[in-house]
């Protein structure tokens, strides 16, 4: 089964990580300040463009736009200078991310919007605010205070929306069909193929199994899903069978 690939290709990317054991990551304010100012140094050495961000307490969502070749070395800077900061200003020692950080890349901008909604609307998702835009901690709270910070300036968002444009379209919650986008867009692989990145599921996992008659013919096809990115529990779930059978069938 391959591994997500690690997508350095220049755009936009969904930056994602969280504290070890879900864990806090964010004491308080003192701490998120830290974080934002550490980030704000990363982007301009790494000449990063930030278009949204979203601390909570135990986790981060970041949607960041890279000119060169080096999202993870950003990141792993990032992550390991508040790590070091944290673990000395609580007394704490050992590891403080749960992983090095989760990213998703954005092959398609027509739901880069739905994006910027979905990380800014983390505060309404935990009960914390009412609307966006309330939260300190996040991109849309210095856009409504029009206090932008230079790391942000150049968000997408203020080159296509006006503020009151803006705000009247985060009003509007996420539709049913955006939160479906999300979950496929998370859920999607990647391959490089000649310098291009490109999904790796050729289709649906339903469409493999489409004309399938008898159980040899499923199992090719189970194979087949397989081959092309599909974990053994995506299989599972479709085909309302065990894991375990499903490992069965791939062996045989």
């Amino acid at each position: 089964m391959p591994r997500r690939l690690r997508i350095e290709s220049l755009g936009y990317h969904h930056v994602y990580n969280r504290g070890v054991a879900k864990s806090n990551v964010f004491i308080d304010e003192k701490d998120k300040v830290k974080f934002i100012e550490l980030m704000a140094s990363t982007a301009k050495e790494h000449k990063f463009n930030i278009h949204a961000f979203c601390l909570m307490d135990n986790h981060y969502h970041i949607l960041v736009q890279n000119s060169r070749e080096n999202l993870s070395s950003g990141m792993r800077q990032l992550n390991a200078q508040y790590a070091s900061y944290f673990n000395k200003r609580h007394d704490r020692v050992g590891h403080l991310w749960q992983d090095r950080f989760k990213s998703w890349y954005v092959l398609d901008n027509k739901y880069l919007f739905t994006l910027f909604k979905y990380i800014e609307s983390n505060p309404l998702k935990a009960k914390m605010t009412k609307v966006i835009g309330e939260y300190m901690y996040c991109a849309t709270y210095s856009m409504l205070k029009d206090a932008v910070p230079p790391f942000l300036q150049n968000s997408f968002v203020l080159r296509d929306y006006n503020t009151k444009e803006l705000f009247e379209l985060l009003s509007i919650p996420l539709s049913d069909s955006e939160r479906l986008n999300i979950d496929a867009f998370h859920k999607t692989k990647y391959k490089q193929e000649e310098g291009q990145t490109l999904p790796l599921h050729k289709k649906e996992l339903a469409n493999y199994f489409l004309h399938v008659k008898n159980k040899p013919q499923r199992n090719e096809a189970i194979k087949k899903a397989y081959e092309d990115g599909y974990s053994k529990s995506d299989v599972a779930r479709n085909l309302s069978l065990s894991v375990a059978g499903v490992s069965k069938i791939l062996k045989s």
